[in-house]
């Protein structure tokens, strides 16, 4: 059946100018399609075949010869295109197409008079296919982020021991692939030094700076300038709402504990408040994915004087309509609110809805010297509840940014060295 479903591929062709190696023809198939697109089927029994792309791949003539990885059309060490697109010719065509069942290869002479030889393995990993698109995207490029309630705070937050993160890949990677995909995790029995978020930072790439410095202190201070550092309760909120690239991700050491009552950390899926809103008020989710809200920050650090802003809804959206980010903060927000008159007031109706259902999810939990926090600050809403604080009775907590881009960037590195190491130790 394969034979002549192969066979039927290759003569409803159009009548192209090309050559096919038919000996190979019931292992690995090609054939041109309208001028436009190369179809491949690969060899189902063969080790270069990935299972869920054993069906025939459809790629368009144009951008195979895009992605020729010959030297003279990719850097090899900078993996970048070579290409002088004044001269690209967008409409190049098959002049003739080879398959090399050896090397499980398909070669093209194009009409540029240029030669491109393309492993199987590399097409399908690339394939327009549907299933496999998605699962590149929902694996390789981010993570699929799962949304969780409150309740189930003790099921999705994973817990990972300091020296094992620090010296061991694997155990980086997990960390880092919960994080993605859950928006937390703790990281235990760190040691009780103020260098803990800077070794874990550096682990992954380097510390994000913001207008507060890199490392930070969480404690109660006199003459505080930001209301983090109050032993009063915390609201629910994200840090830094009022930058356009918001530092992504909180790593929250705690050195000191509160021996009081309080103290205890308080933490919400903000895109788990976004289902909500979505299926229970949709008319509310809509006001607060549309609606621009003016946040700022004004004040001064280390005699720098600072004045941030910036305009974002609550709820942002790609062009997909996924979630990329949750701005939320009563303190942070501008008197200046710059949107019609007629648009305030159905926002705060949408806005206390948010408000109130984050409240209601949140999750409680104290943690302990040694423990580092680690949360999605573009995802999570975090607080606090309020302490007393005295001398005999502190809570110390040291703290730092990454960004998303630093954290996925590693953990694509981690998971290539992994497959790479896999691969090699099977063959």
């Amino acid at each position: 059946m394969l034979t002549k479903s192969l066979n039927r591929l290759i003569n409803t062709s159009t009548p192209t100018q090309f050559r096919v190696n038919r000996l190979l023809r019931r292992l690995i198939s090609a054939t041109v399609e309208n001028d436009k697109f190369v179809v491949v089927q690969p060899d189902v029994n063969s080790a270069a075949t990935i299972a869920s792309t054993s069906e025939p791949l459809k790629f368009p003539s144009v951008w195979l010869r895009d992605n020729c990885y010959c030297t003279q059309c990719f850097h090899p060490t900078s993996k970048s295109r070579k290409h002088d697109w004044d001269k690209f010719d967008v409409n190049v065509r098959v002049e003739k197409l080879q398959t090399n069942e050896q090397t499980k290869q398909l070669i093209i002479d194009w009409s540029d008079k240029h030669q491109s030889v393309y492993d199987l393995k590399w097409l399908q990993e690339r394939a327009f296919d549907d299933k496999r698109r998605q699962e590149y995207l929902d694996d390789f490029y981010r993570p699929k982020p799962k949304h969780w309630r409150g309740a189930d705070f003790n099921e999705v937050n994973q817990l990972f021991d300091f020296k094992e993160v620090i010296n061991n890949d694997e155990a980086l990677k997990n960390w880092l692939q919960a994080l993605a995909i859950y928006g937390v995790a703790i990281i235990r029995d760190s040691p009780i030094d103020k260098t803990v978020v800077r070794q874990l930072a550096e682990r992954v790439g380097f510390i994000r700076r913001t207008t507060y410095g890199e490392e930070f202190i969480v404690q109660n201070k006199p003459g505080a300038k930001n209301v983090a550092y109050l032993s009063d309760p915390l609201p629910l909120h994200t840090d830094l709402p009022y930058y356009e690239y918001k530092p992504s991700c909180n790593i929250l050491h705690c050195m000191v504990q509160s021996k009081s009552q309080g103290g205890s950390n308080l933490l919400v899926d903000g895109f788990h408040i976004a289902d909500r809103m979505k299926m229970e008020y949709p008319e509310d989710y809509k006001i607060l994915t549309e609606t621009l809200v003016d946040w700022n920050d004004i004040g001064s650090e280390d005699g720098k004087h600072f004045h941030n802003i910036w305009r974002a809804p609550v709820i942002c959206l790609d062009n997909d309509g996924n979630y990329t980010r949750i701005n939320h903060s009563i303190p942070q927000r501008d008197s200046h609110f710059s949107v019609a008159l007629n648009a305030v007031i159905p926002w705060y109706e949408a806005y206390a809805k948010f408000v109130r259902l984050a409240r209601e999810d949140a999750h409680s939990f104290k943690t302990q010297p040694g423990d580092v926090l680690t949360f999605n600050n573009i995802r999570l809403l975090h607080g606090r509840t309020g302490y007393d604080d005295t001398e005999e009775n502190v809570r110390y907590i040291v703290g730092a940014y990454l960004d998303w881009d630093i954290i996925y960037s590693k953990l694509r590195v981690l998971k290539s060295s992994a497959a790479a190491s896999s691969s090699t130790s099977s063959s």
